[in-house]
């Protein structure tokens, strides 16, 4: 059987399993790049496809794929970017490693604590890394560092690397994904000399002096390489090594992760970086704008900053974009007509037009509800847990007081809104795949619309 082949037969299995809306904004769209080493590569039409995939559907496409085909071990969602490193023989994953380890990359020299923006939502957490930089297991170890995509992590994570690097340059330092540290544990497993190969492996991560892994809510799925990894992570600890580790949640939220490995994760310092504040997202685009070299008006760099709210990479990508468009018209420096141009199309243009009217035609679309039935008093589940959720995307995404709100669903007073808003917002804290699920897509979906 051949990967589309696979891929078809998997498509079947998960059409019937996963919501109509999110086979067609997520799973349909997925395209197969190779098979190789057990491993289905699949790719993604954008970066934020990618991390919505993983975040929200990858145990649920893993599941499909191998009961296509118990050939398939393990399955890798890559972006367009990392289709085309792939397809070039190039790493996917960034790492790092030293001397020790020749022939792979650096740490990119761009991220640095230098050019990394301090503000309120990030200051503990660069605190924190710097710290552990300036002393690799002198006072943090381990350093536990969690936060949603674009927010900064990878940056600190190579500014940690870089400075390691440059002031002790003995150290023997890897960065990894938890993705290619899965994969280089398969690998040995599968070695010709499986005796030689996972001595190699051990070798490689058990002799380090610093070892950072990102993205490490992947090997919650992973059962043996968890094994692996508890083993690492003692070694390295109890022989006075640093290690730092990266995830979009905290421990306590990695569904399925071992309980010896969960409190491994808690004996040093959890951080969390946060979404940067107005003050914050303006000095990042600055410095940006800056370091890029863009001649850009300044009512354009605040109008970015006070618009666009959650995704640092998300906004500066928004900049370069206003720049290009600038650019390609052969002017001087970038104006809010430009930008203007550049967004037209974008979701950052449409968040201009959103109203509860949008959100709650979604919200109906999604549930299969009539629109009466949504804003009406019906106290059964079938209608209060969309009623409420919808409550909650509109105070999410919407500027609006919240009496606004309640008097678009009939309610006399905004408490109602309070708590339907507190509730979904627990919910999804406590990391309820359903309602997780559901209010993605229904952002999405308004997005989309």
């Amino acid at each position: 059987m051949n990967i589309n082949d696979i891929w078809a037969s998997a498509q079947e299995r998960l059409e019937k399993q996963v919501s109509a809306v999110s086979f067609e904004l997520w799973i349909k769209s997925l395209e197969p790049v190779d098979f190789k080493n057990g491993i289905l590569y699949l790719s993604t039409t954008s970066e934020t496809a990618k991390q919505r995939i993983n975040n929200l559907h990858k145990g649920e496409i893993f599941v499909a794929v191998t009961g296509s085909s118990d050939e398939v071990k393990d399955v890798v969602i890559l972006d367009p970017v990392e289709r085309d490193a792939y397809r070039q023989n190039k790493e996917i994953a960034v790492e790092s490693e030293n001397r020790k380890f020749p022939g792979l990359n650096n740490f990119n020299a761009k991220y640095t604590f230098d050019n990394f923006v301090v503000g309120n939502s990030n200051k503990y957490v660069y605190a924190a890394c710097r710290g552990v930089a300036e002393k690799p297991a002198a006072m943090i170890n381990p350093l536990f560092v969690y936060g949603g995509v674009g927010l900064g992590k990878t940056h600190l994570l190579h500014a940690i690397g870089n400075y390691i690097n440059q002031n002790y340059p003995d150290k023997t330092v890897i960065y990894c994904t938890c993705e290619k540290f899965i994969n280089d544990y398969v690998n040995a497993l599968k070695g010709a000399s499986s005796f030689s190969a996972m001595n190699s492996f051990k070798e490689k991560y058990r002799s380090l002096d610093v070892l950072i892994i990102d993205d490490i809510q992947f090997i919650s799925k992973a059962v043996e390489t968890q094994e692996e990894f508890f083993h690492t992570f003692n070694e390295l600890y109890e022989n006075g090594k640093q290690i730092i580790i990266a995830s979009d949640r905290p421990p306590k939220e990695i569904a399925t992760l071992q309980e010896r490995l969960r409190s491994r994760f808690s004996m040093g310092i959890i951080q969390d970086i946060q979404s940067p504040d107005y003050e914050t997202r303006l000095a990042i685009l600055m410095k940006k704008a800056q370091e890029e070299g863009y001649l850009i008006a300044d009512e354009v760099v605040e109008y970015i900053a006070e618009h666009f709210d959650t995704n640092v990479r998300d906004m500066e990508g928004i900049l370069a974009k206003v720049w290009f468009y600038a650019r390609c018209l052969c002017k001087k420096s970038a104006d809010m007509e430009d930008m203007k141009e550049a967004l037209k199309d974008h979701d950052f243009a449409d968040r201009q037009n959103l109203t509860i009217d949008r959100v709650v035609d979604c919200v109906c679309r999604y549930y299969s509800l009539r629109k009466d039935d949504l804003l009406g008093k019906k106290k059964s589940r079938e209608f209060a847990l969309p009623r409420q959720i919808c409550m909650y995307i509109i105070c999410d995404m919407l500027n609006l007081p919240l009496m606004t709100i309640s008097n678009h669903f009939g309610k006399k007073d905004h408490t109602t809104v309070i708590y339907a808003r507190d509730k979904i917002a627990d919910m999804l804290e406590k990391g309820e795949h359903t309602v997780k699920v559901a209010v993605a897509d229904i952002k999405a979906m308004v997005m989309k619309n």
